[in-house]
This record gives structure tokens, C-alpha cells and sequence, in this order.
């Protein structure tokens, strides 16, 4: 799973794994440099789908998409969980530019500005998430479509990780010094109600 731009990493998850819900995701960016940094995307995928994604997979053979495949990106690394899930991890570090690009080249919606030497601010637009997320879970569905998403959706999230030697401003949650996250839940940004700030930031100094 290739992590594209962090602020739309939610719809793009549900786009590439082709999945109706029932899944986790955490996706992290460690600031380790004014231009460099480390992405960890974790993505879990529920008992409830993992067993047919993966019979699925199988059943494709060599002959599987694997664009729409769920970790079959270089460097994804796969965990099959005892409860029958199933999760996949892929972690990347270089050029915080090319970390938060897309396949067409630098995204708009992420942004890393060097405010000050060795302070850098990371920022993601939110303004196409819930649109994004409305995609991946089938588009415009009728009301009682609708609902059964949800309830494949309830009480699953995606967070998204800002980290560093020292946050110095945020408005997303703050934890510990060093870390600012903000979860999200998918059923209120399916029903547009996750109230969310035009742009999710955090300062980082990384001296």
C-alpha cells in the first residue's frame, strides 16, 4: 500500500483495496529533518473480509490486478492476525517532498514549509476528505445501501500521525512532546459530520 498524501489517505485506502469498510488505518509521518522524514501506513483489515480478500487474491493467481490488490505494493509487509485479520504495514523514509506525493508528482492538498532552520510545518487540506471517502465506499448509494455501509464503518477509524523531536503548534491532538494525531471516524465523515478545520498542521523542530 503506497501511502499517496496523508490528508486523503482514508478514500484512497478504501479506492486501492477495493474494500467496503471494516477496517482500521493509521498513517504516521516522522519529521526527521528540515527535508526528510519516515511514513508508516498501517491499514487492518477486519475477520469479517480479510478470509475473502485473500481467497480472492488467491483464486486471481498471477492474473490479479495488483493494483487493487490488499498489500501487493513493493515493500508492503503483511501480517495474517490470530483473530483473522488481517494487517498490512509499509514504512518509508527519503525526501519528505516524494513522501507526500501521489503518482502524478506533488500533491496540493500536503504541504511542508520550512518556517525557520530546522522548524518545519506540515499540513494537509481537508476540504475533499469526506468526498473522497464517499468514493471509495461506492459513491451515491440508496438509503438502505447506505445504512449497511455504516454499519460496516461503525467504530472504525483512521488516524493521521504528525511526529518529531518537539511539536511546537498544532491544532490537531497533542500527545506527549513529541506527537500530534487526529482520529477520525469513518461513519461521520461518510455523513459529513466530522466537523473538521480546513487544514489539519503541525510545527515541528527538529533540532
Amino acid at each position: 500500500m503506497t501511502l499517496k498524501t496523508i490528508s486523503r489517505l482514508a478514500g484512497i485506502v478504501l479506492l486501492s483495496a477495493g474494500l467496503a469498510g471494516c477496517m482500521d488505518v493509521t498513517a504516521e509521518i516522522d519529521v526527521l529533518s528540515e527535508t526528510t522524514g519516515k511514513t508508516t501506513t498501517v491499514m487492518t483489515v477486519g475477520s469479517e473480509f480479510y478470509p475473502m480478500i485473500k481467497q480472492m487474491a488467491e483464486a486471481g493467481g498471477e492474473k490479479a490486478d495488483s493494483s487493487d490488490a490488499f498489500c501487493k505494493e513493493e515493500g508492503d509487509v503483511l501480517t495474517e492476525n490470530a483473530d483473522g485479520s488481517g494487517t498490512c504495514t509499509s514504512i518509508k523514509e527519503g525526501d519528505l517532498t516524494t513522501l507526500t506525493a501521489d503518482s502524478d508528482g506533488p500533491n496540493s492538498d500536503t504541504s511542508i514549509t520550512v518556517v525557520s532552520p530546522g522548524v518545519v510545518r506540515v499540513a494537509f487540506k481537508t476540504n475533499e476528505m469526506t468526498s473522497q471517502i464517499s468514493e471509495g465506499a461506492g459513491g451515491e448509494q440508496d438509503a438502505q445501501t447506505k445504512a449497511m455501509m455504516k454499519t460496516y464503518f461503525e467504530g472504525h477509524t483512521a488516524t493521521i500521525r504528525i511526529k518529531g523531536k518537539r511539536i511546537t503548534e498544532t491544532n490537531m491532538t497533542k500527545v506527549g512532546d513529541n506527537t500530534a494525531e487526529m482520529v477520525l471516524n469513518f461513519t461521520e465523515l461518510l455523513d459529513g459530520n466530522a466537523n473538521l478545520p480546513e487544514e489539519l498542521f503541525a510545527i515541528v523542530d527538529t533540532r
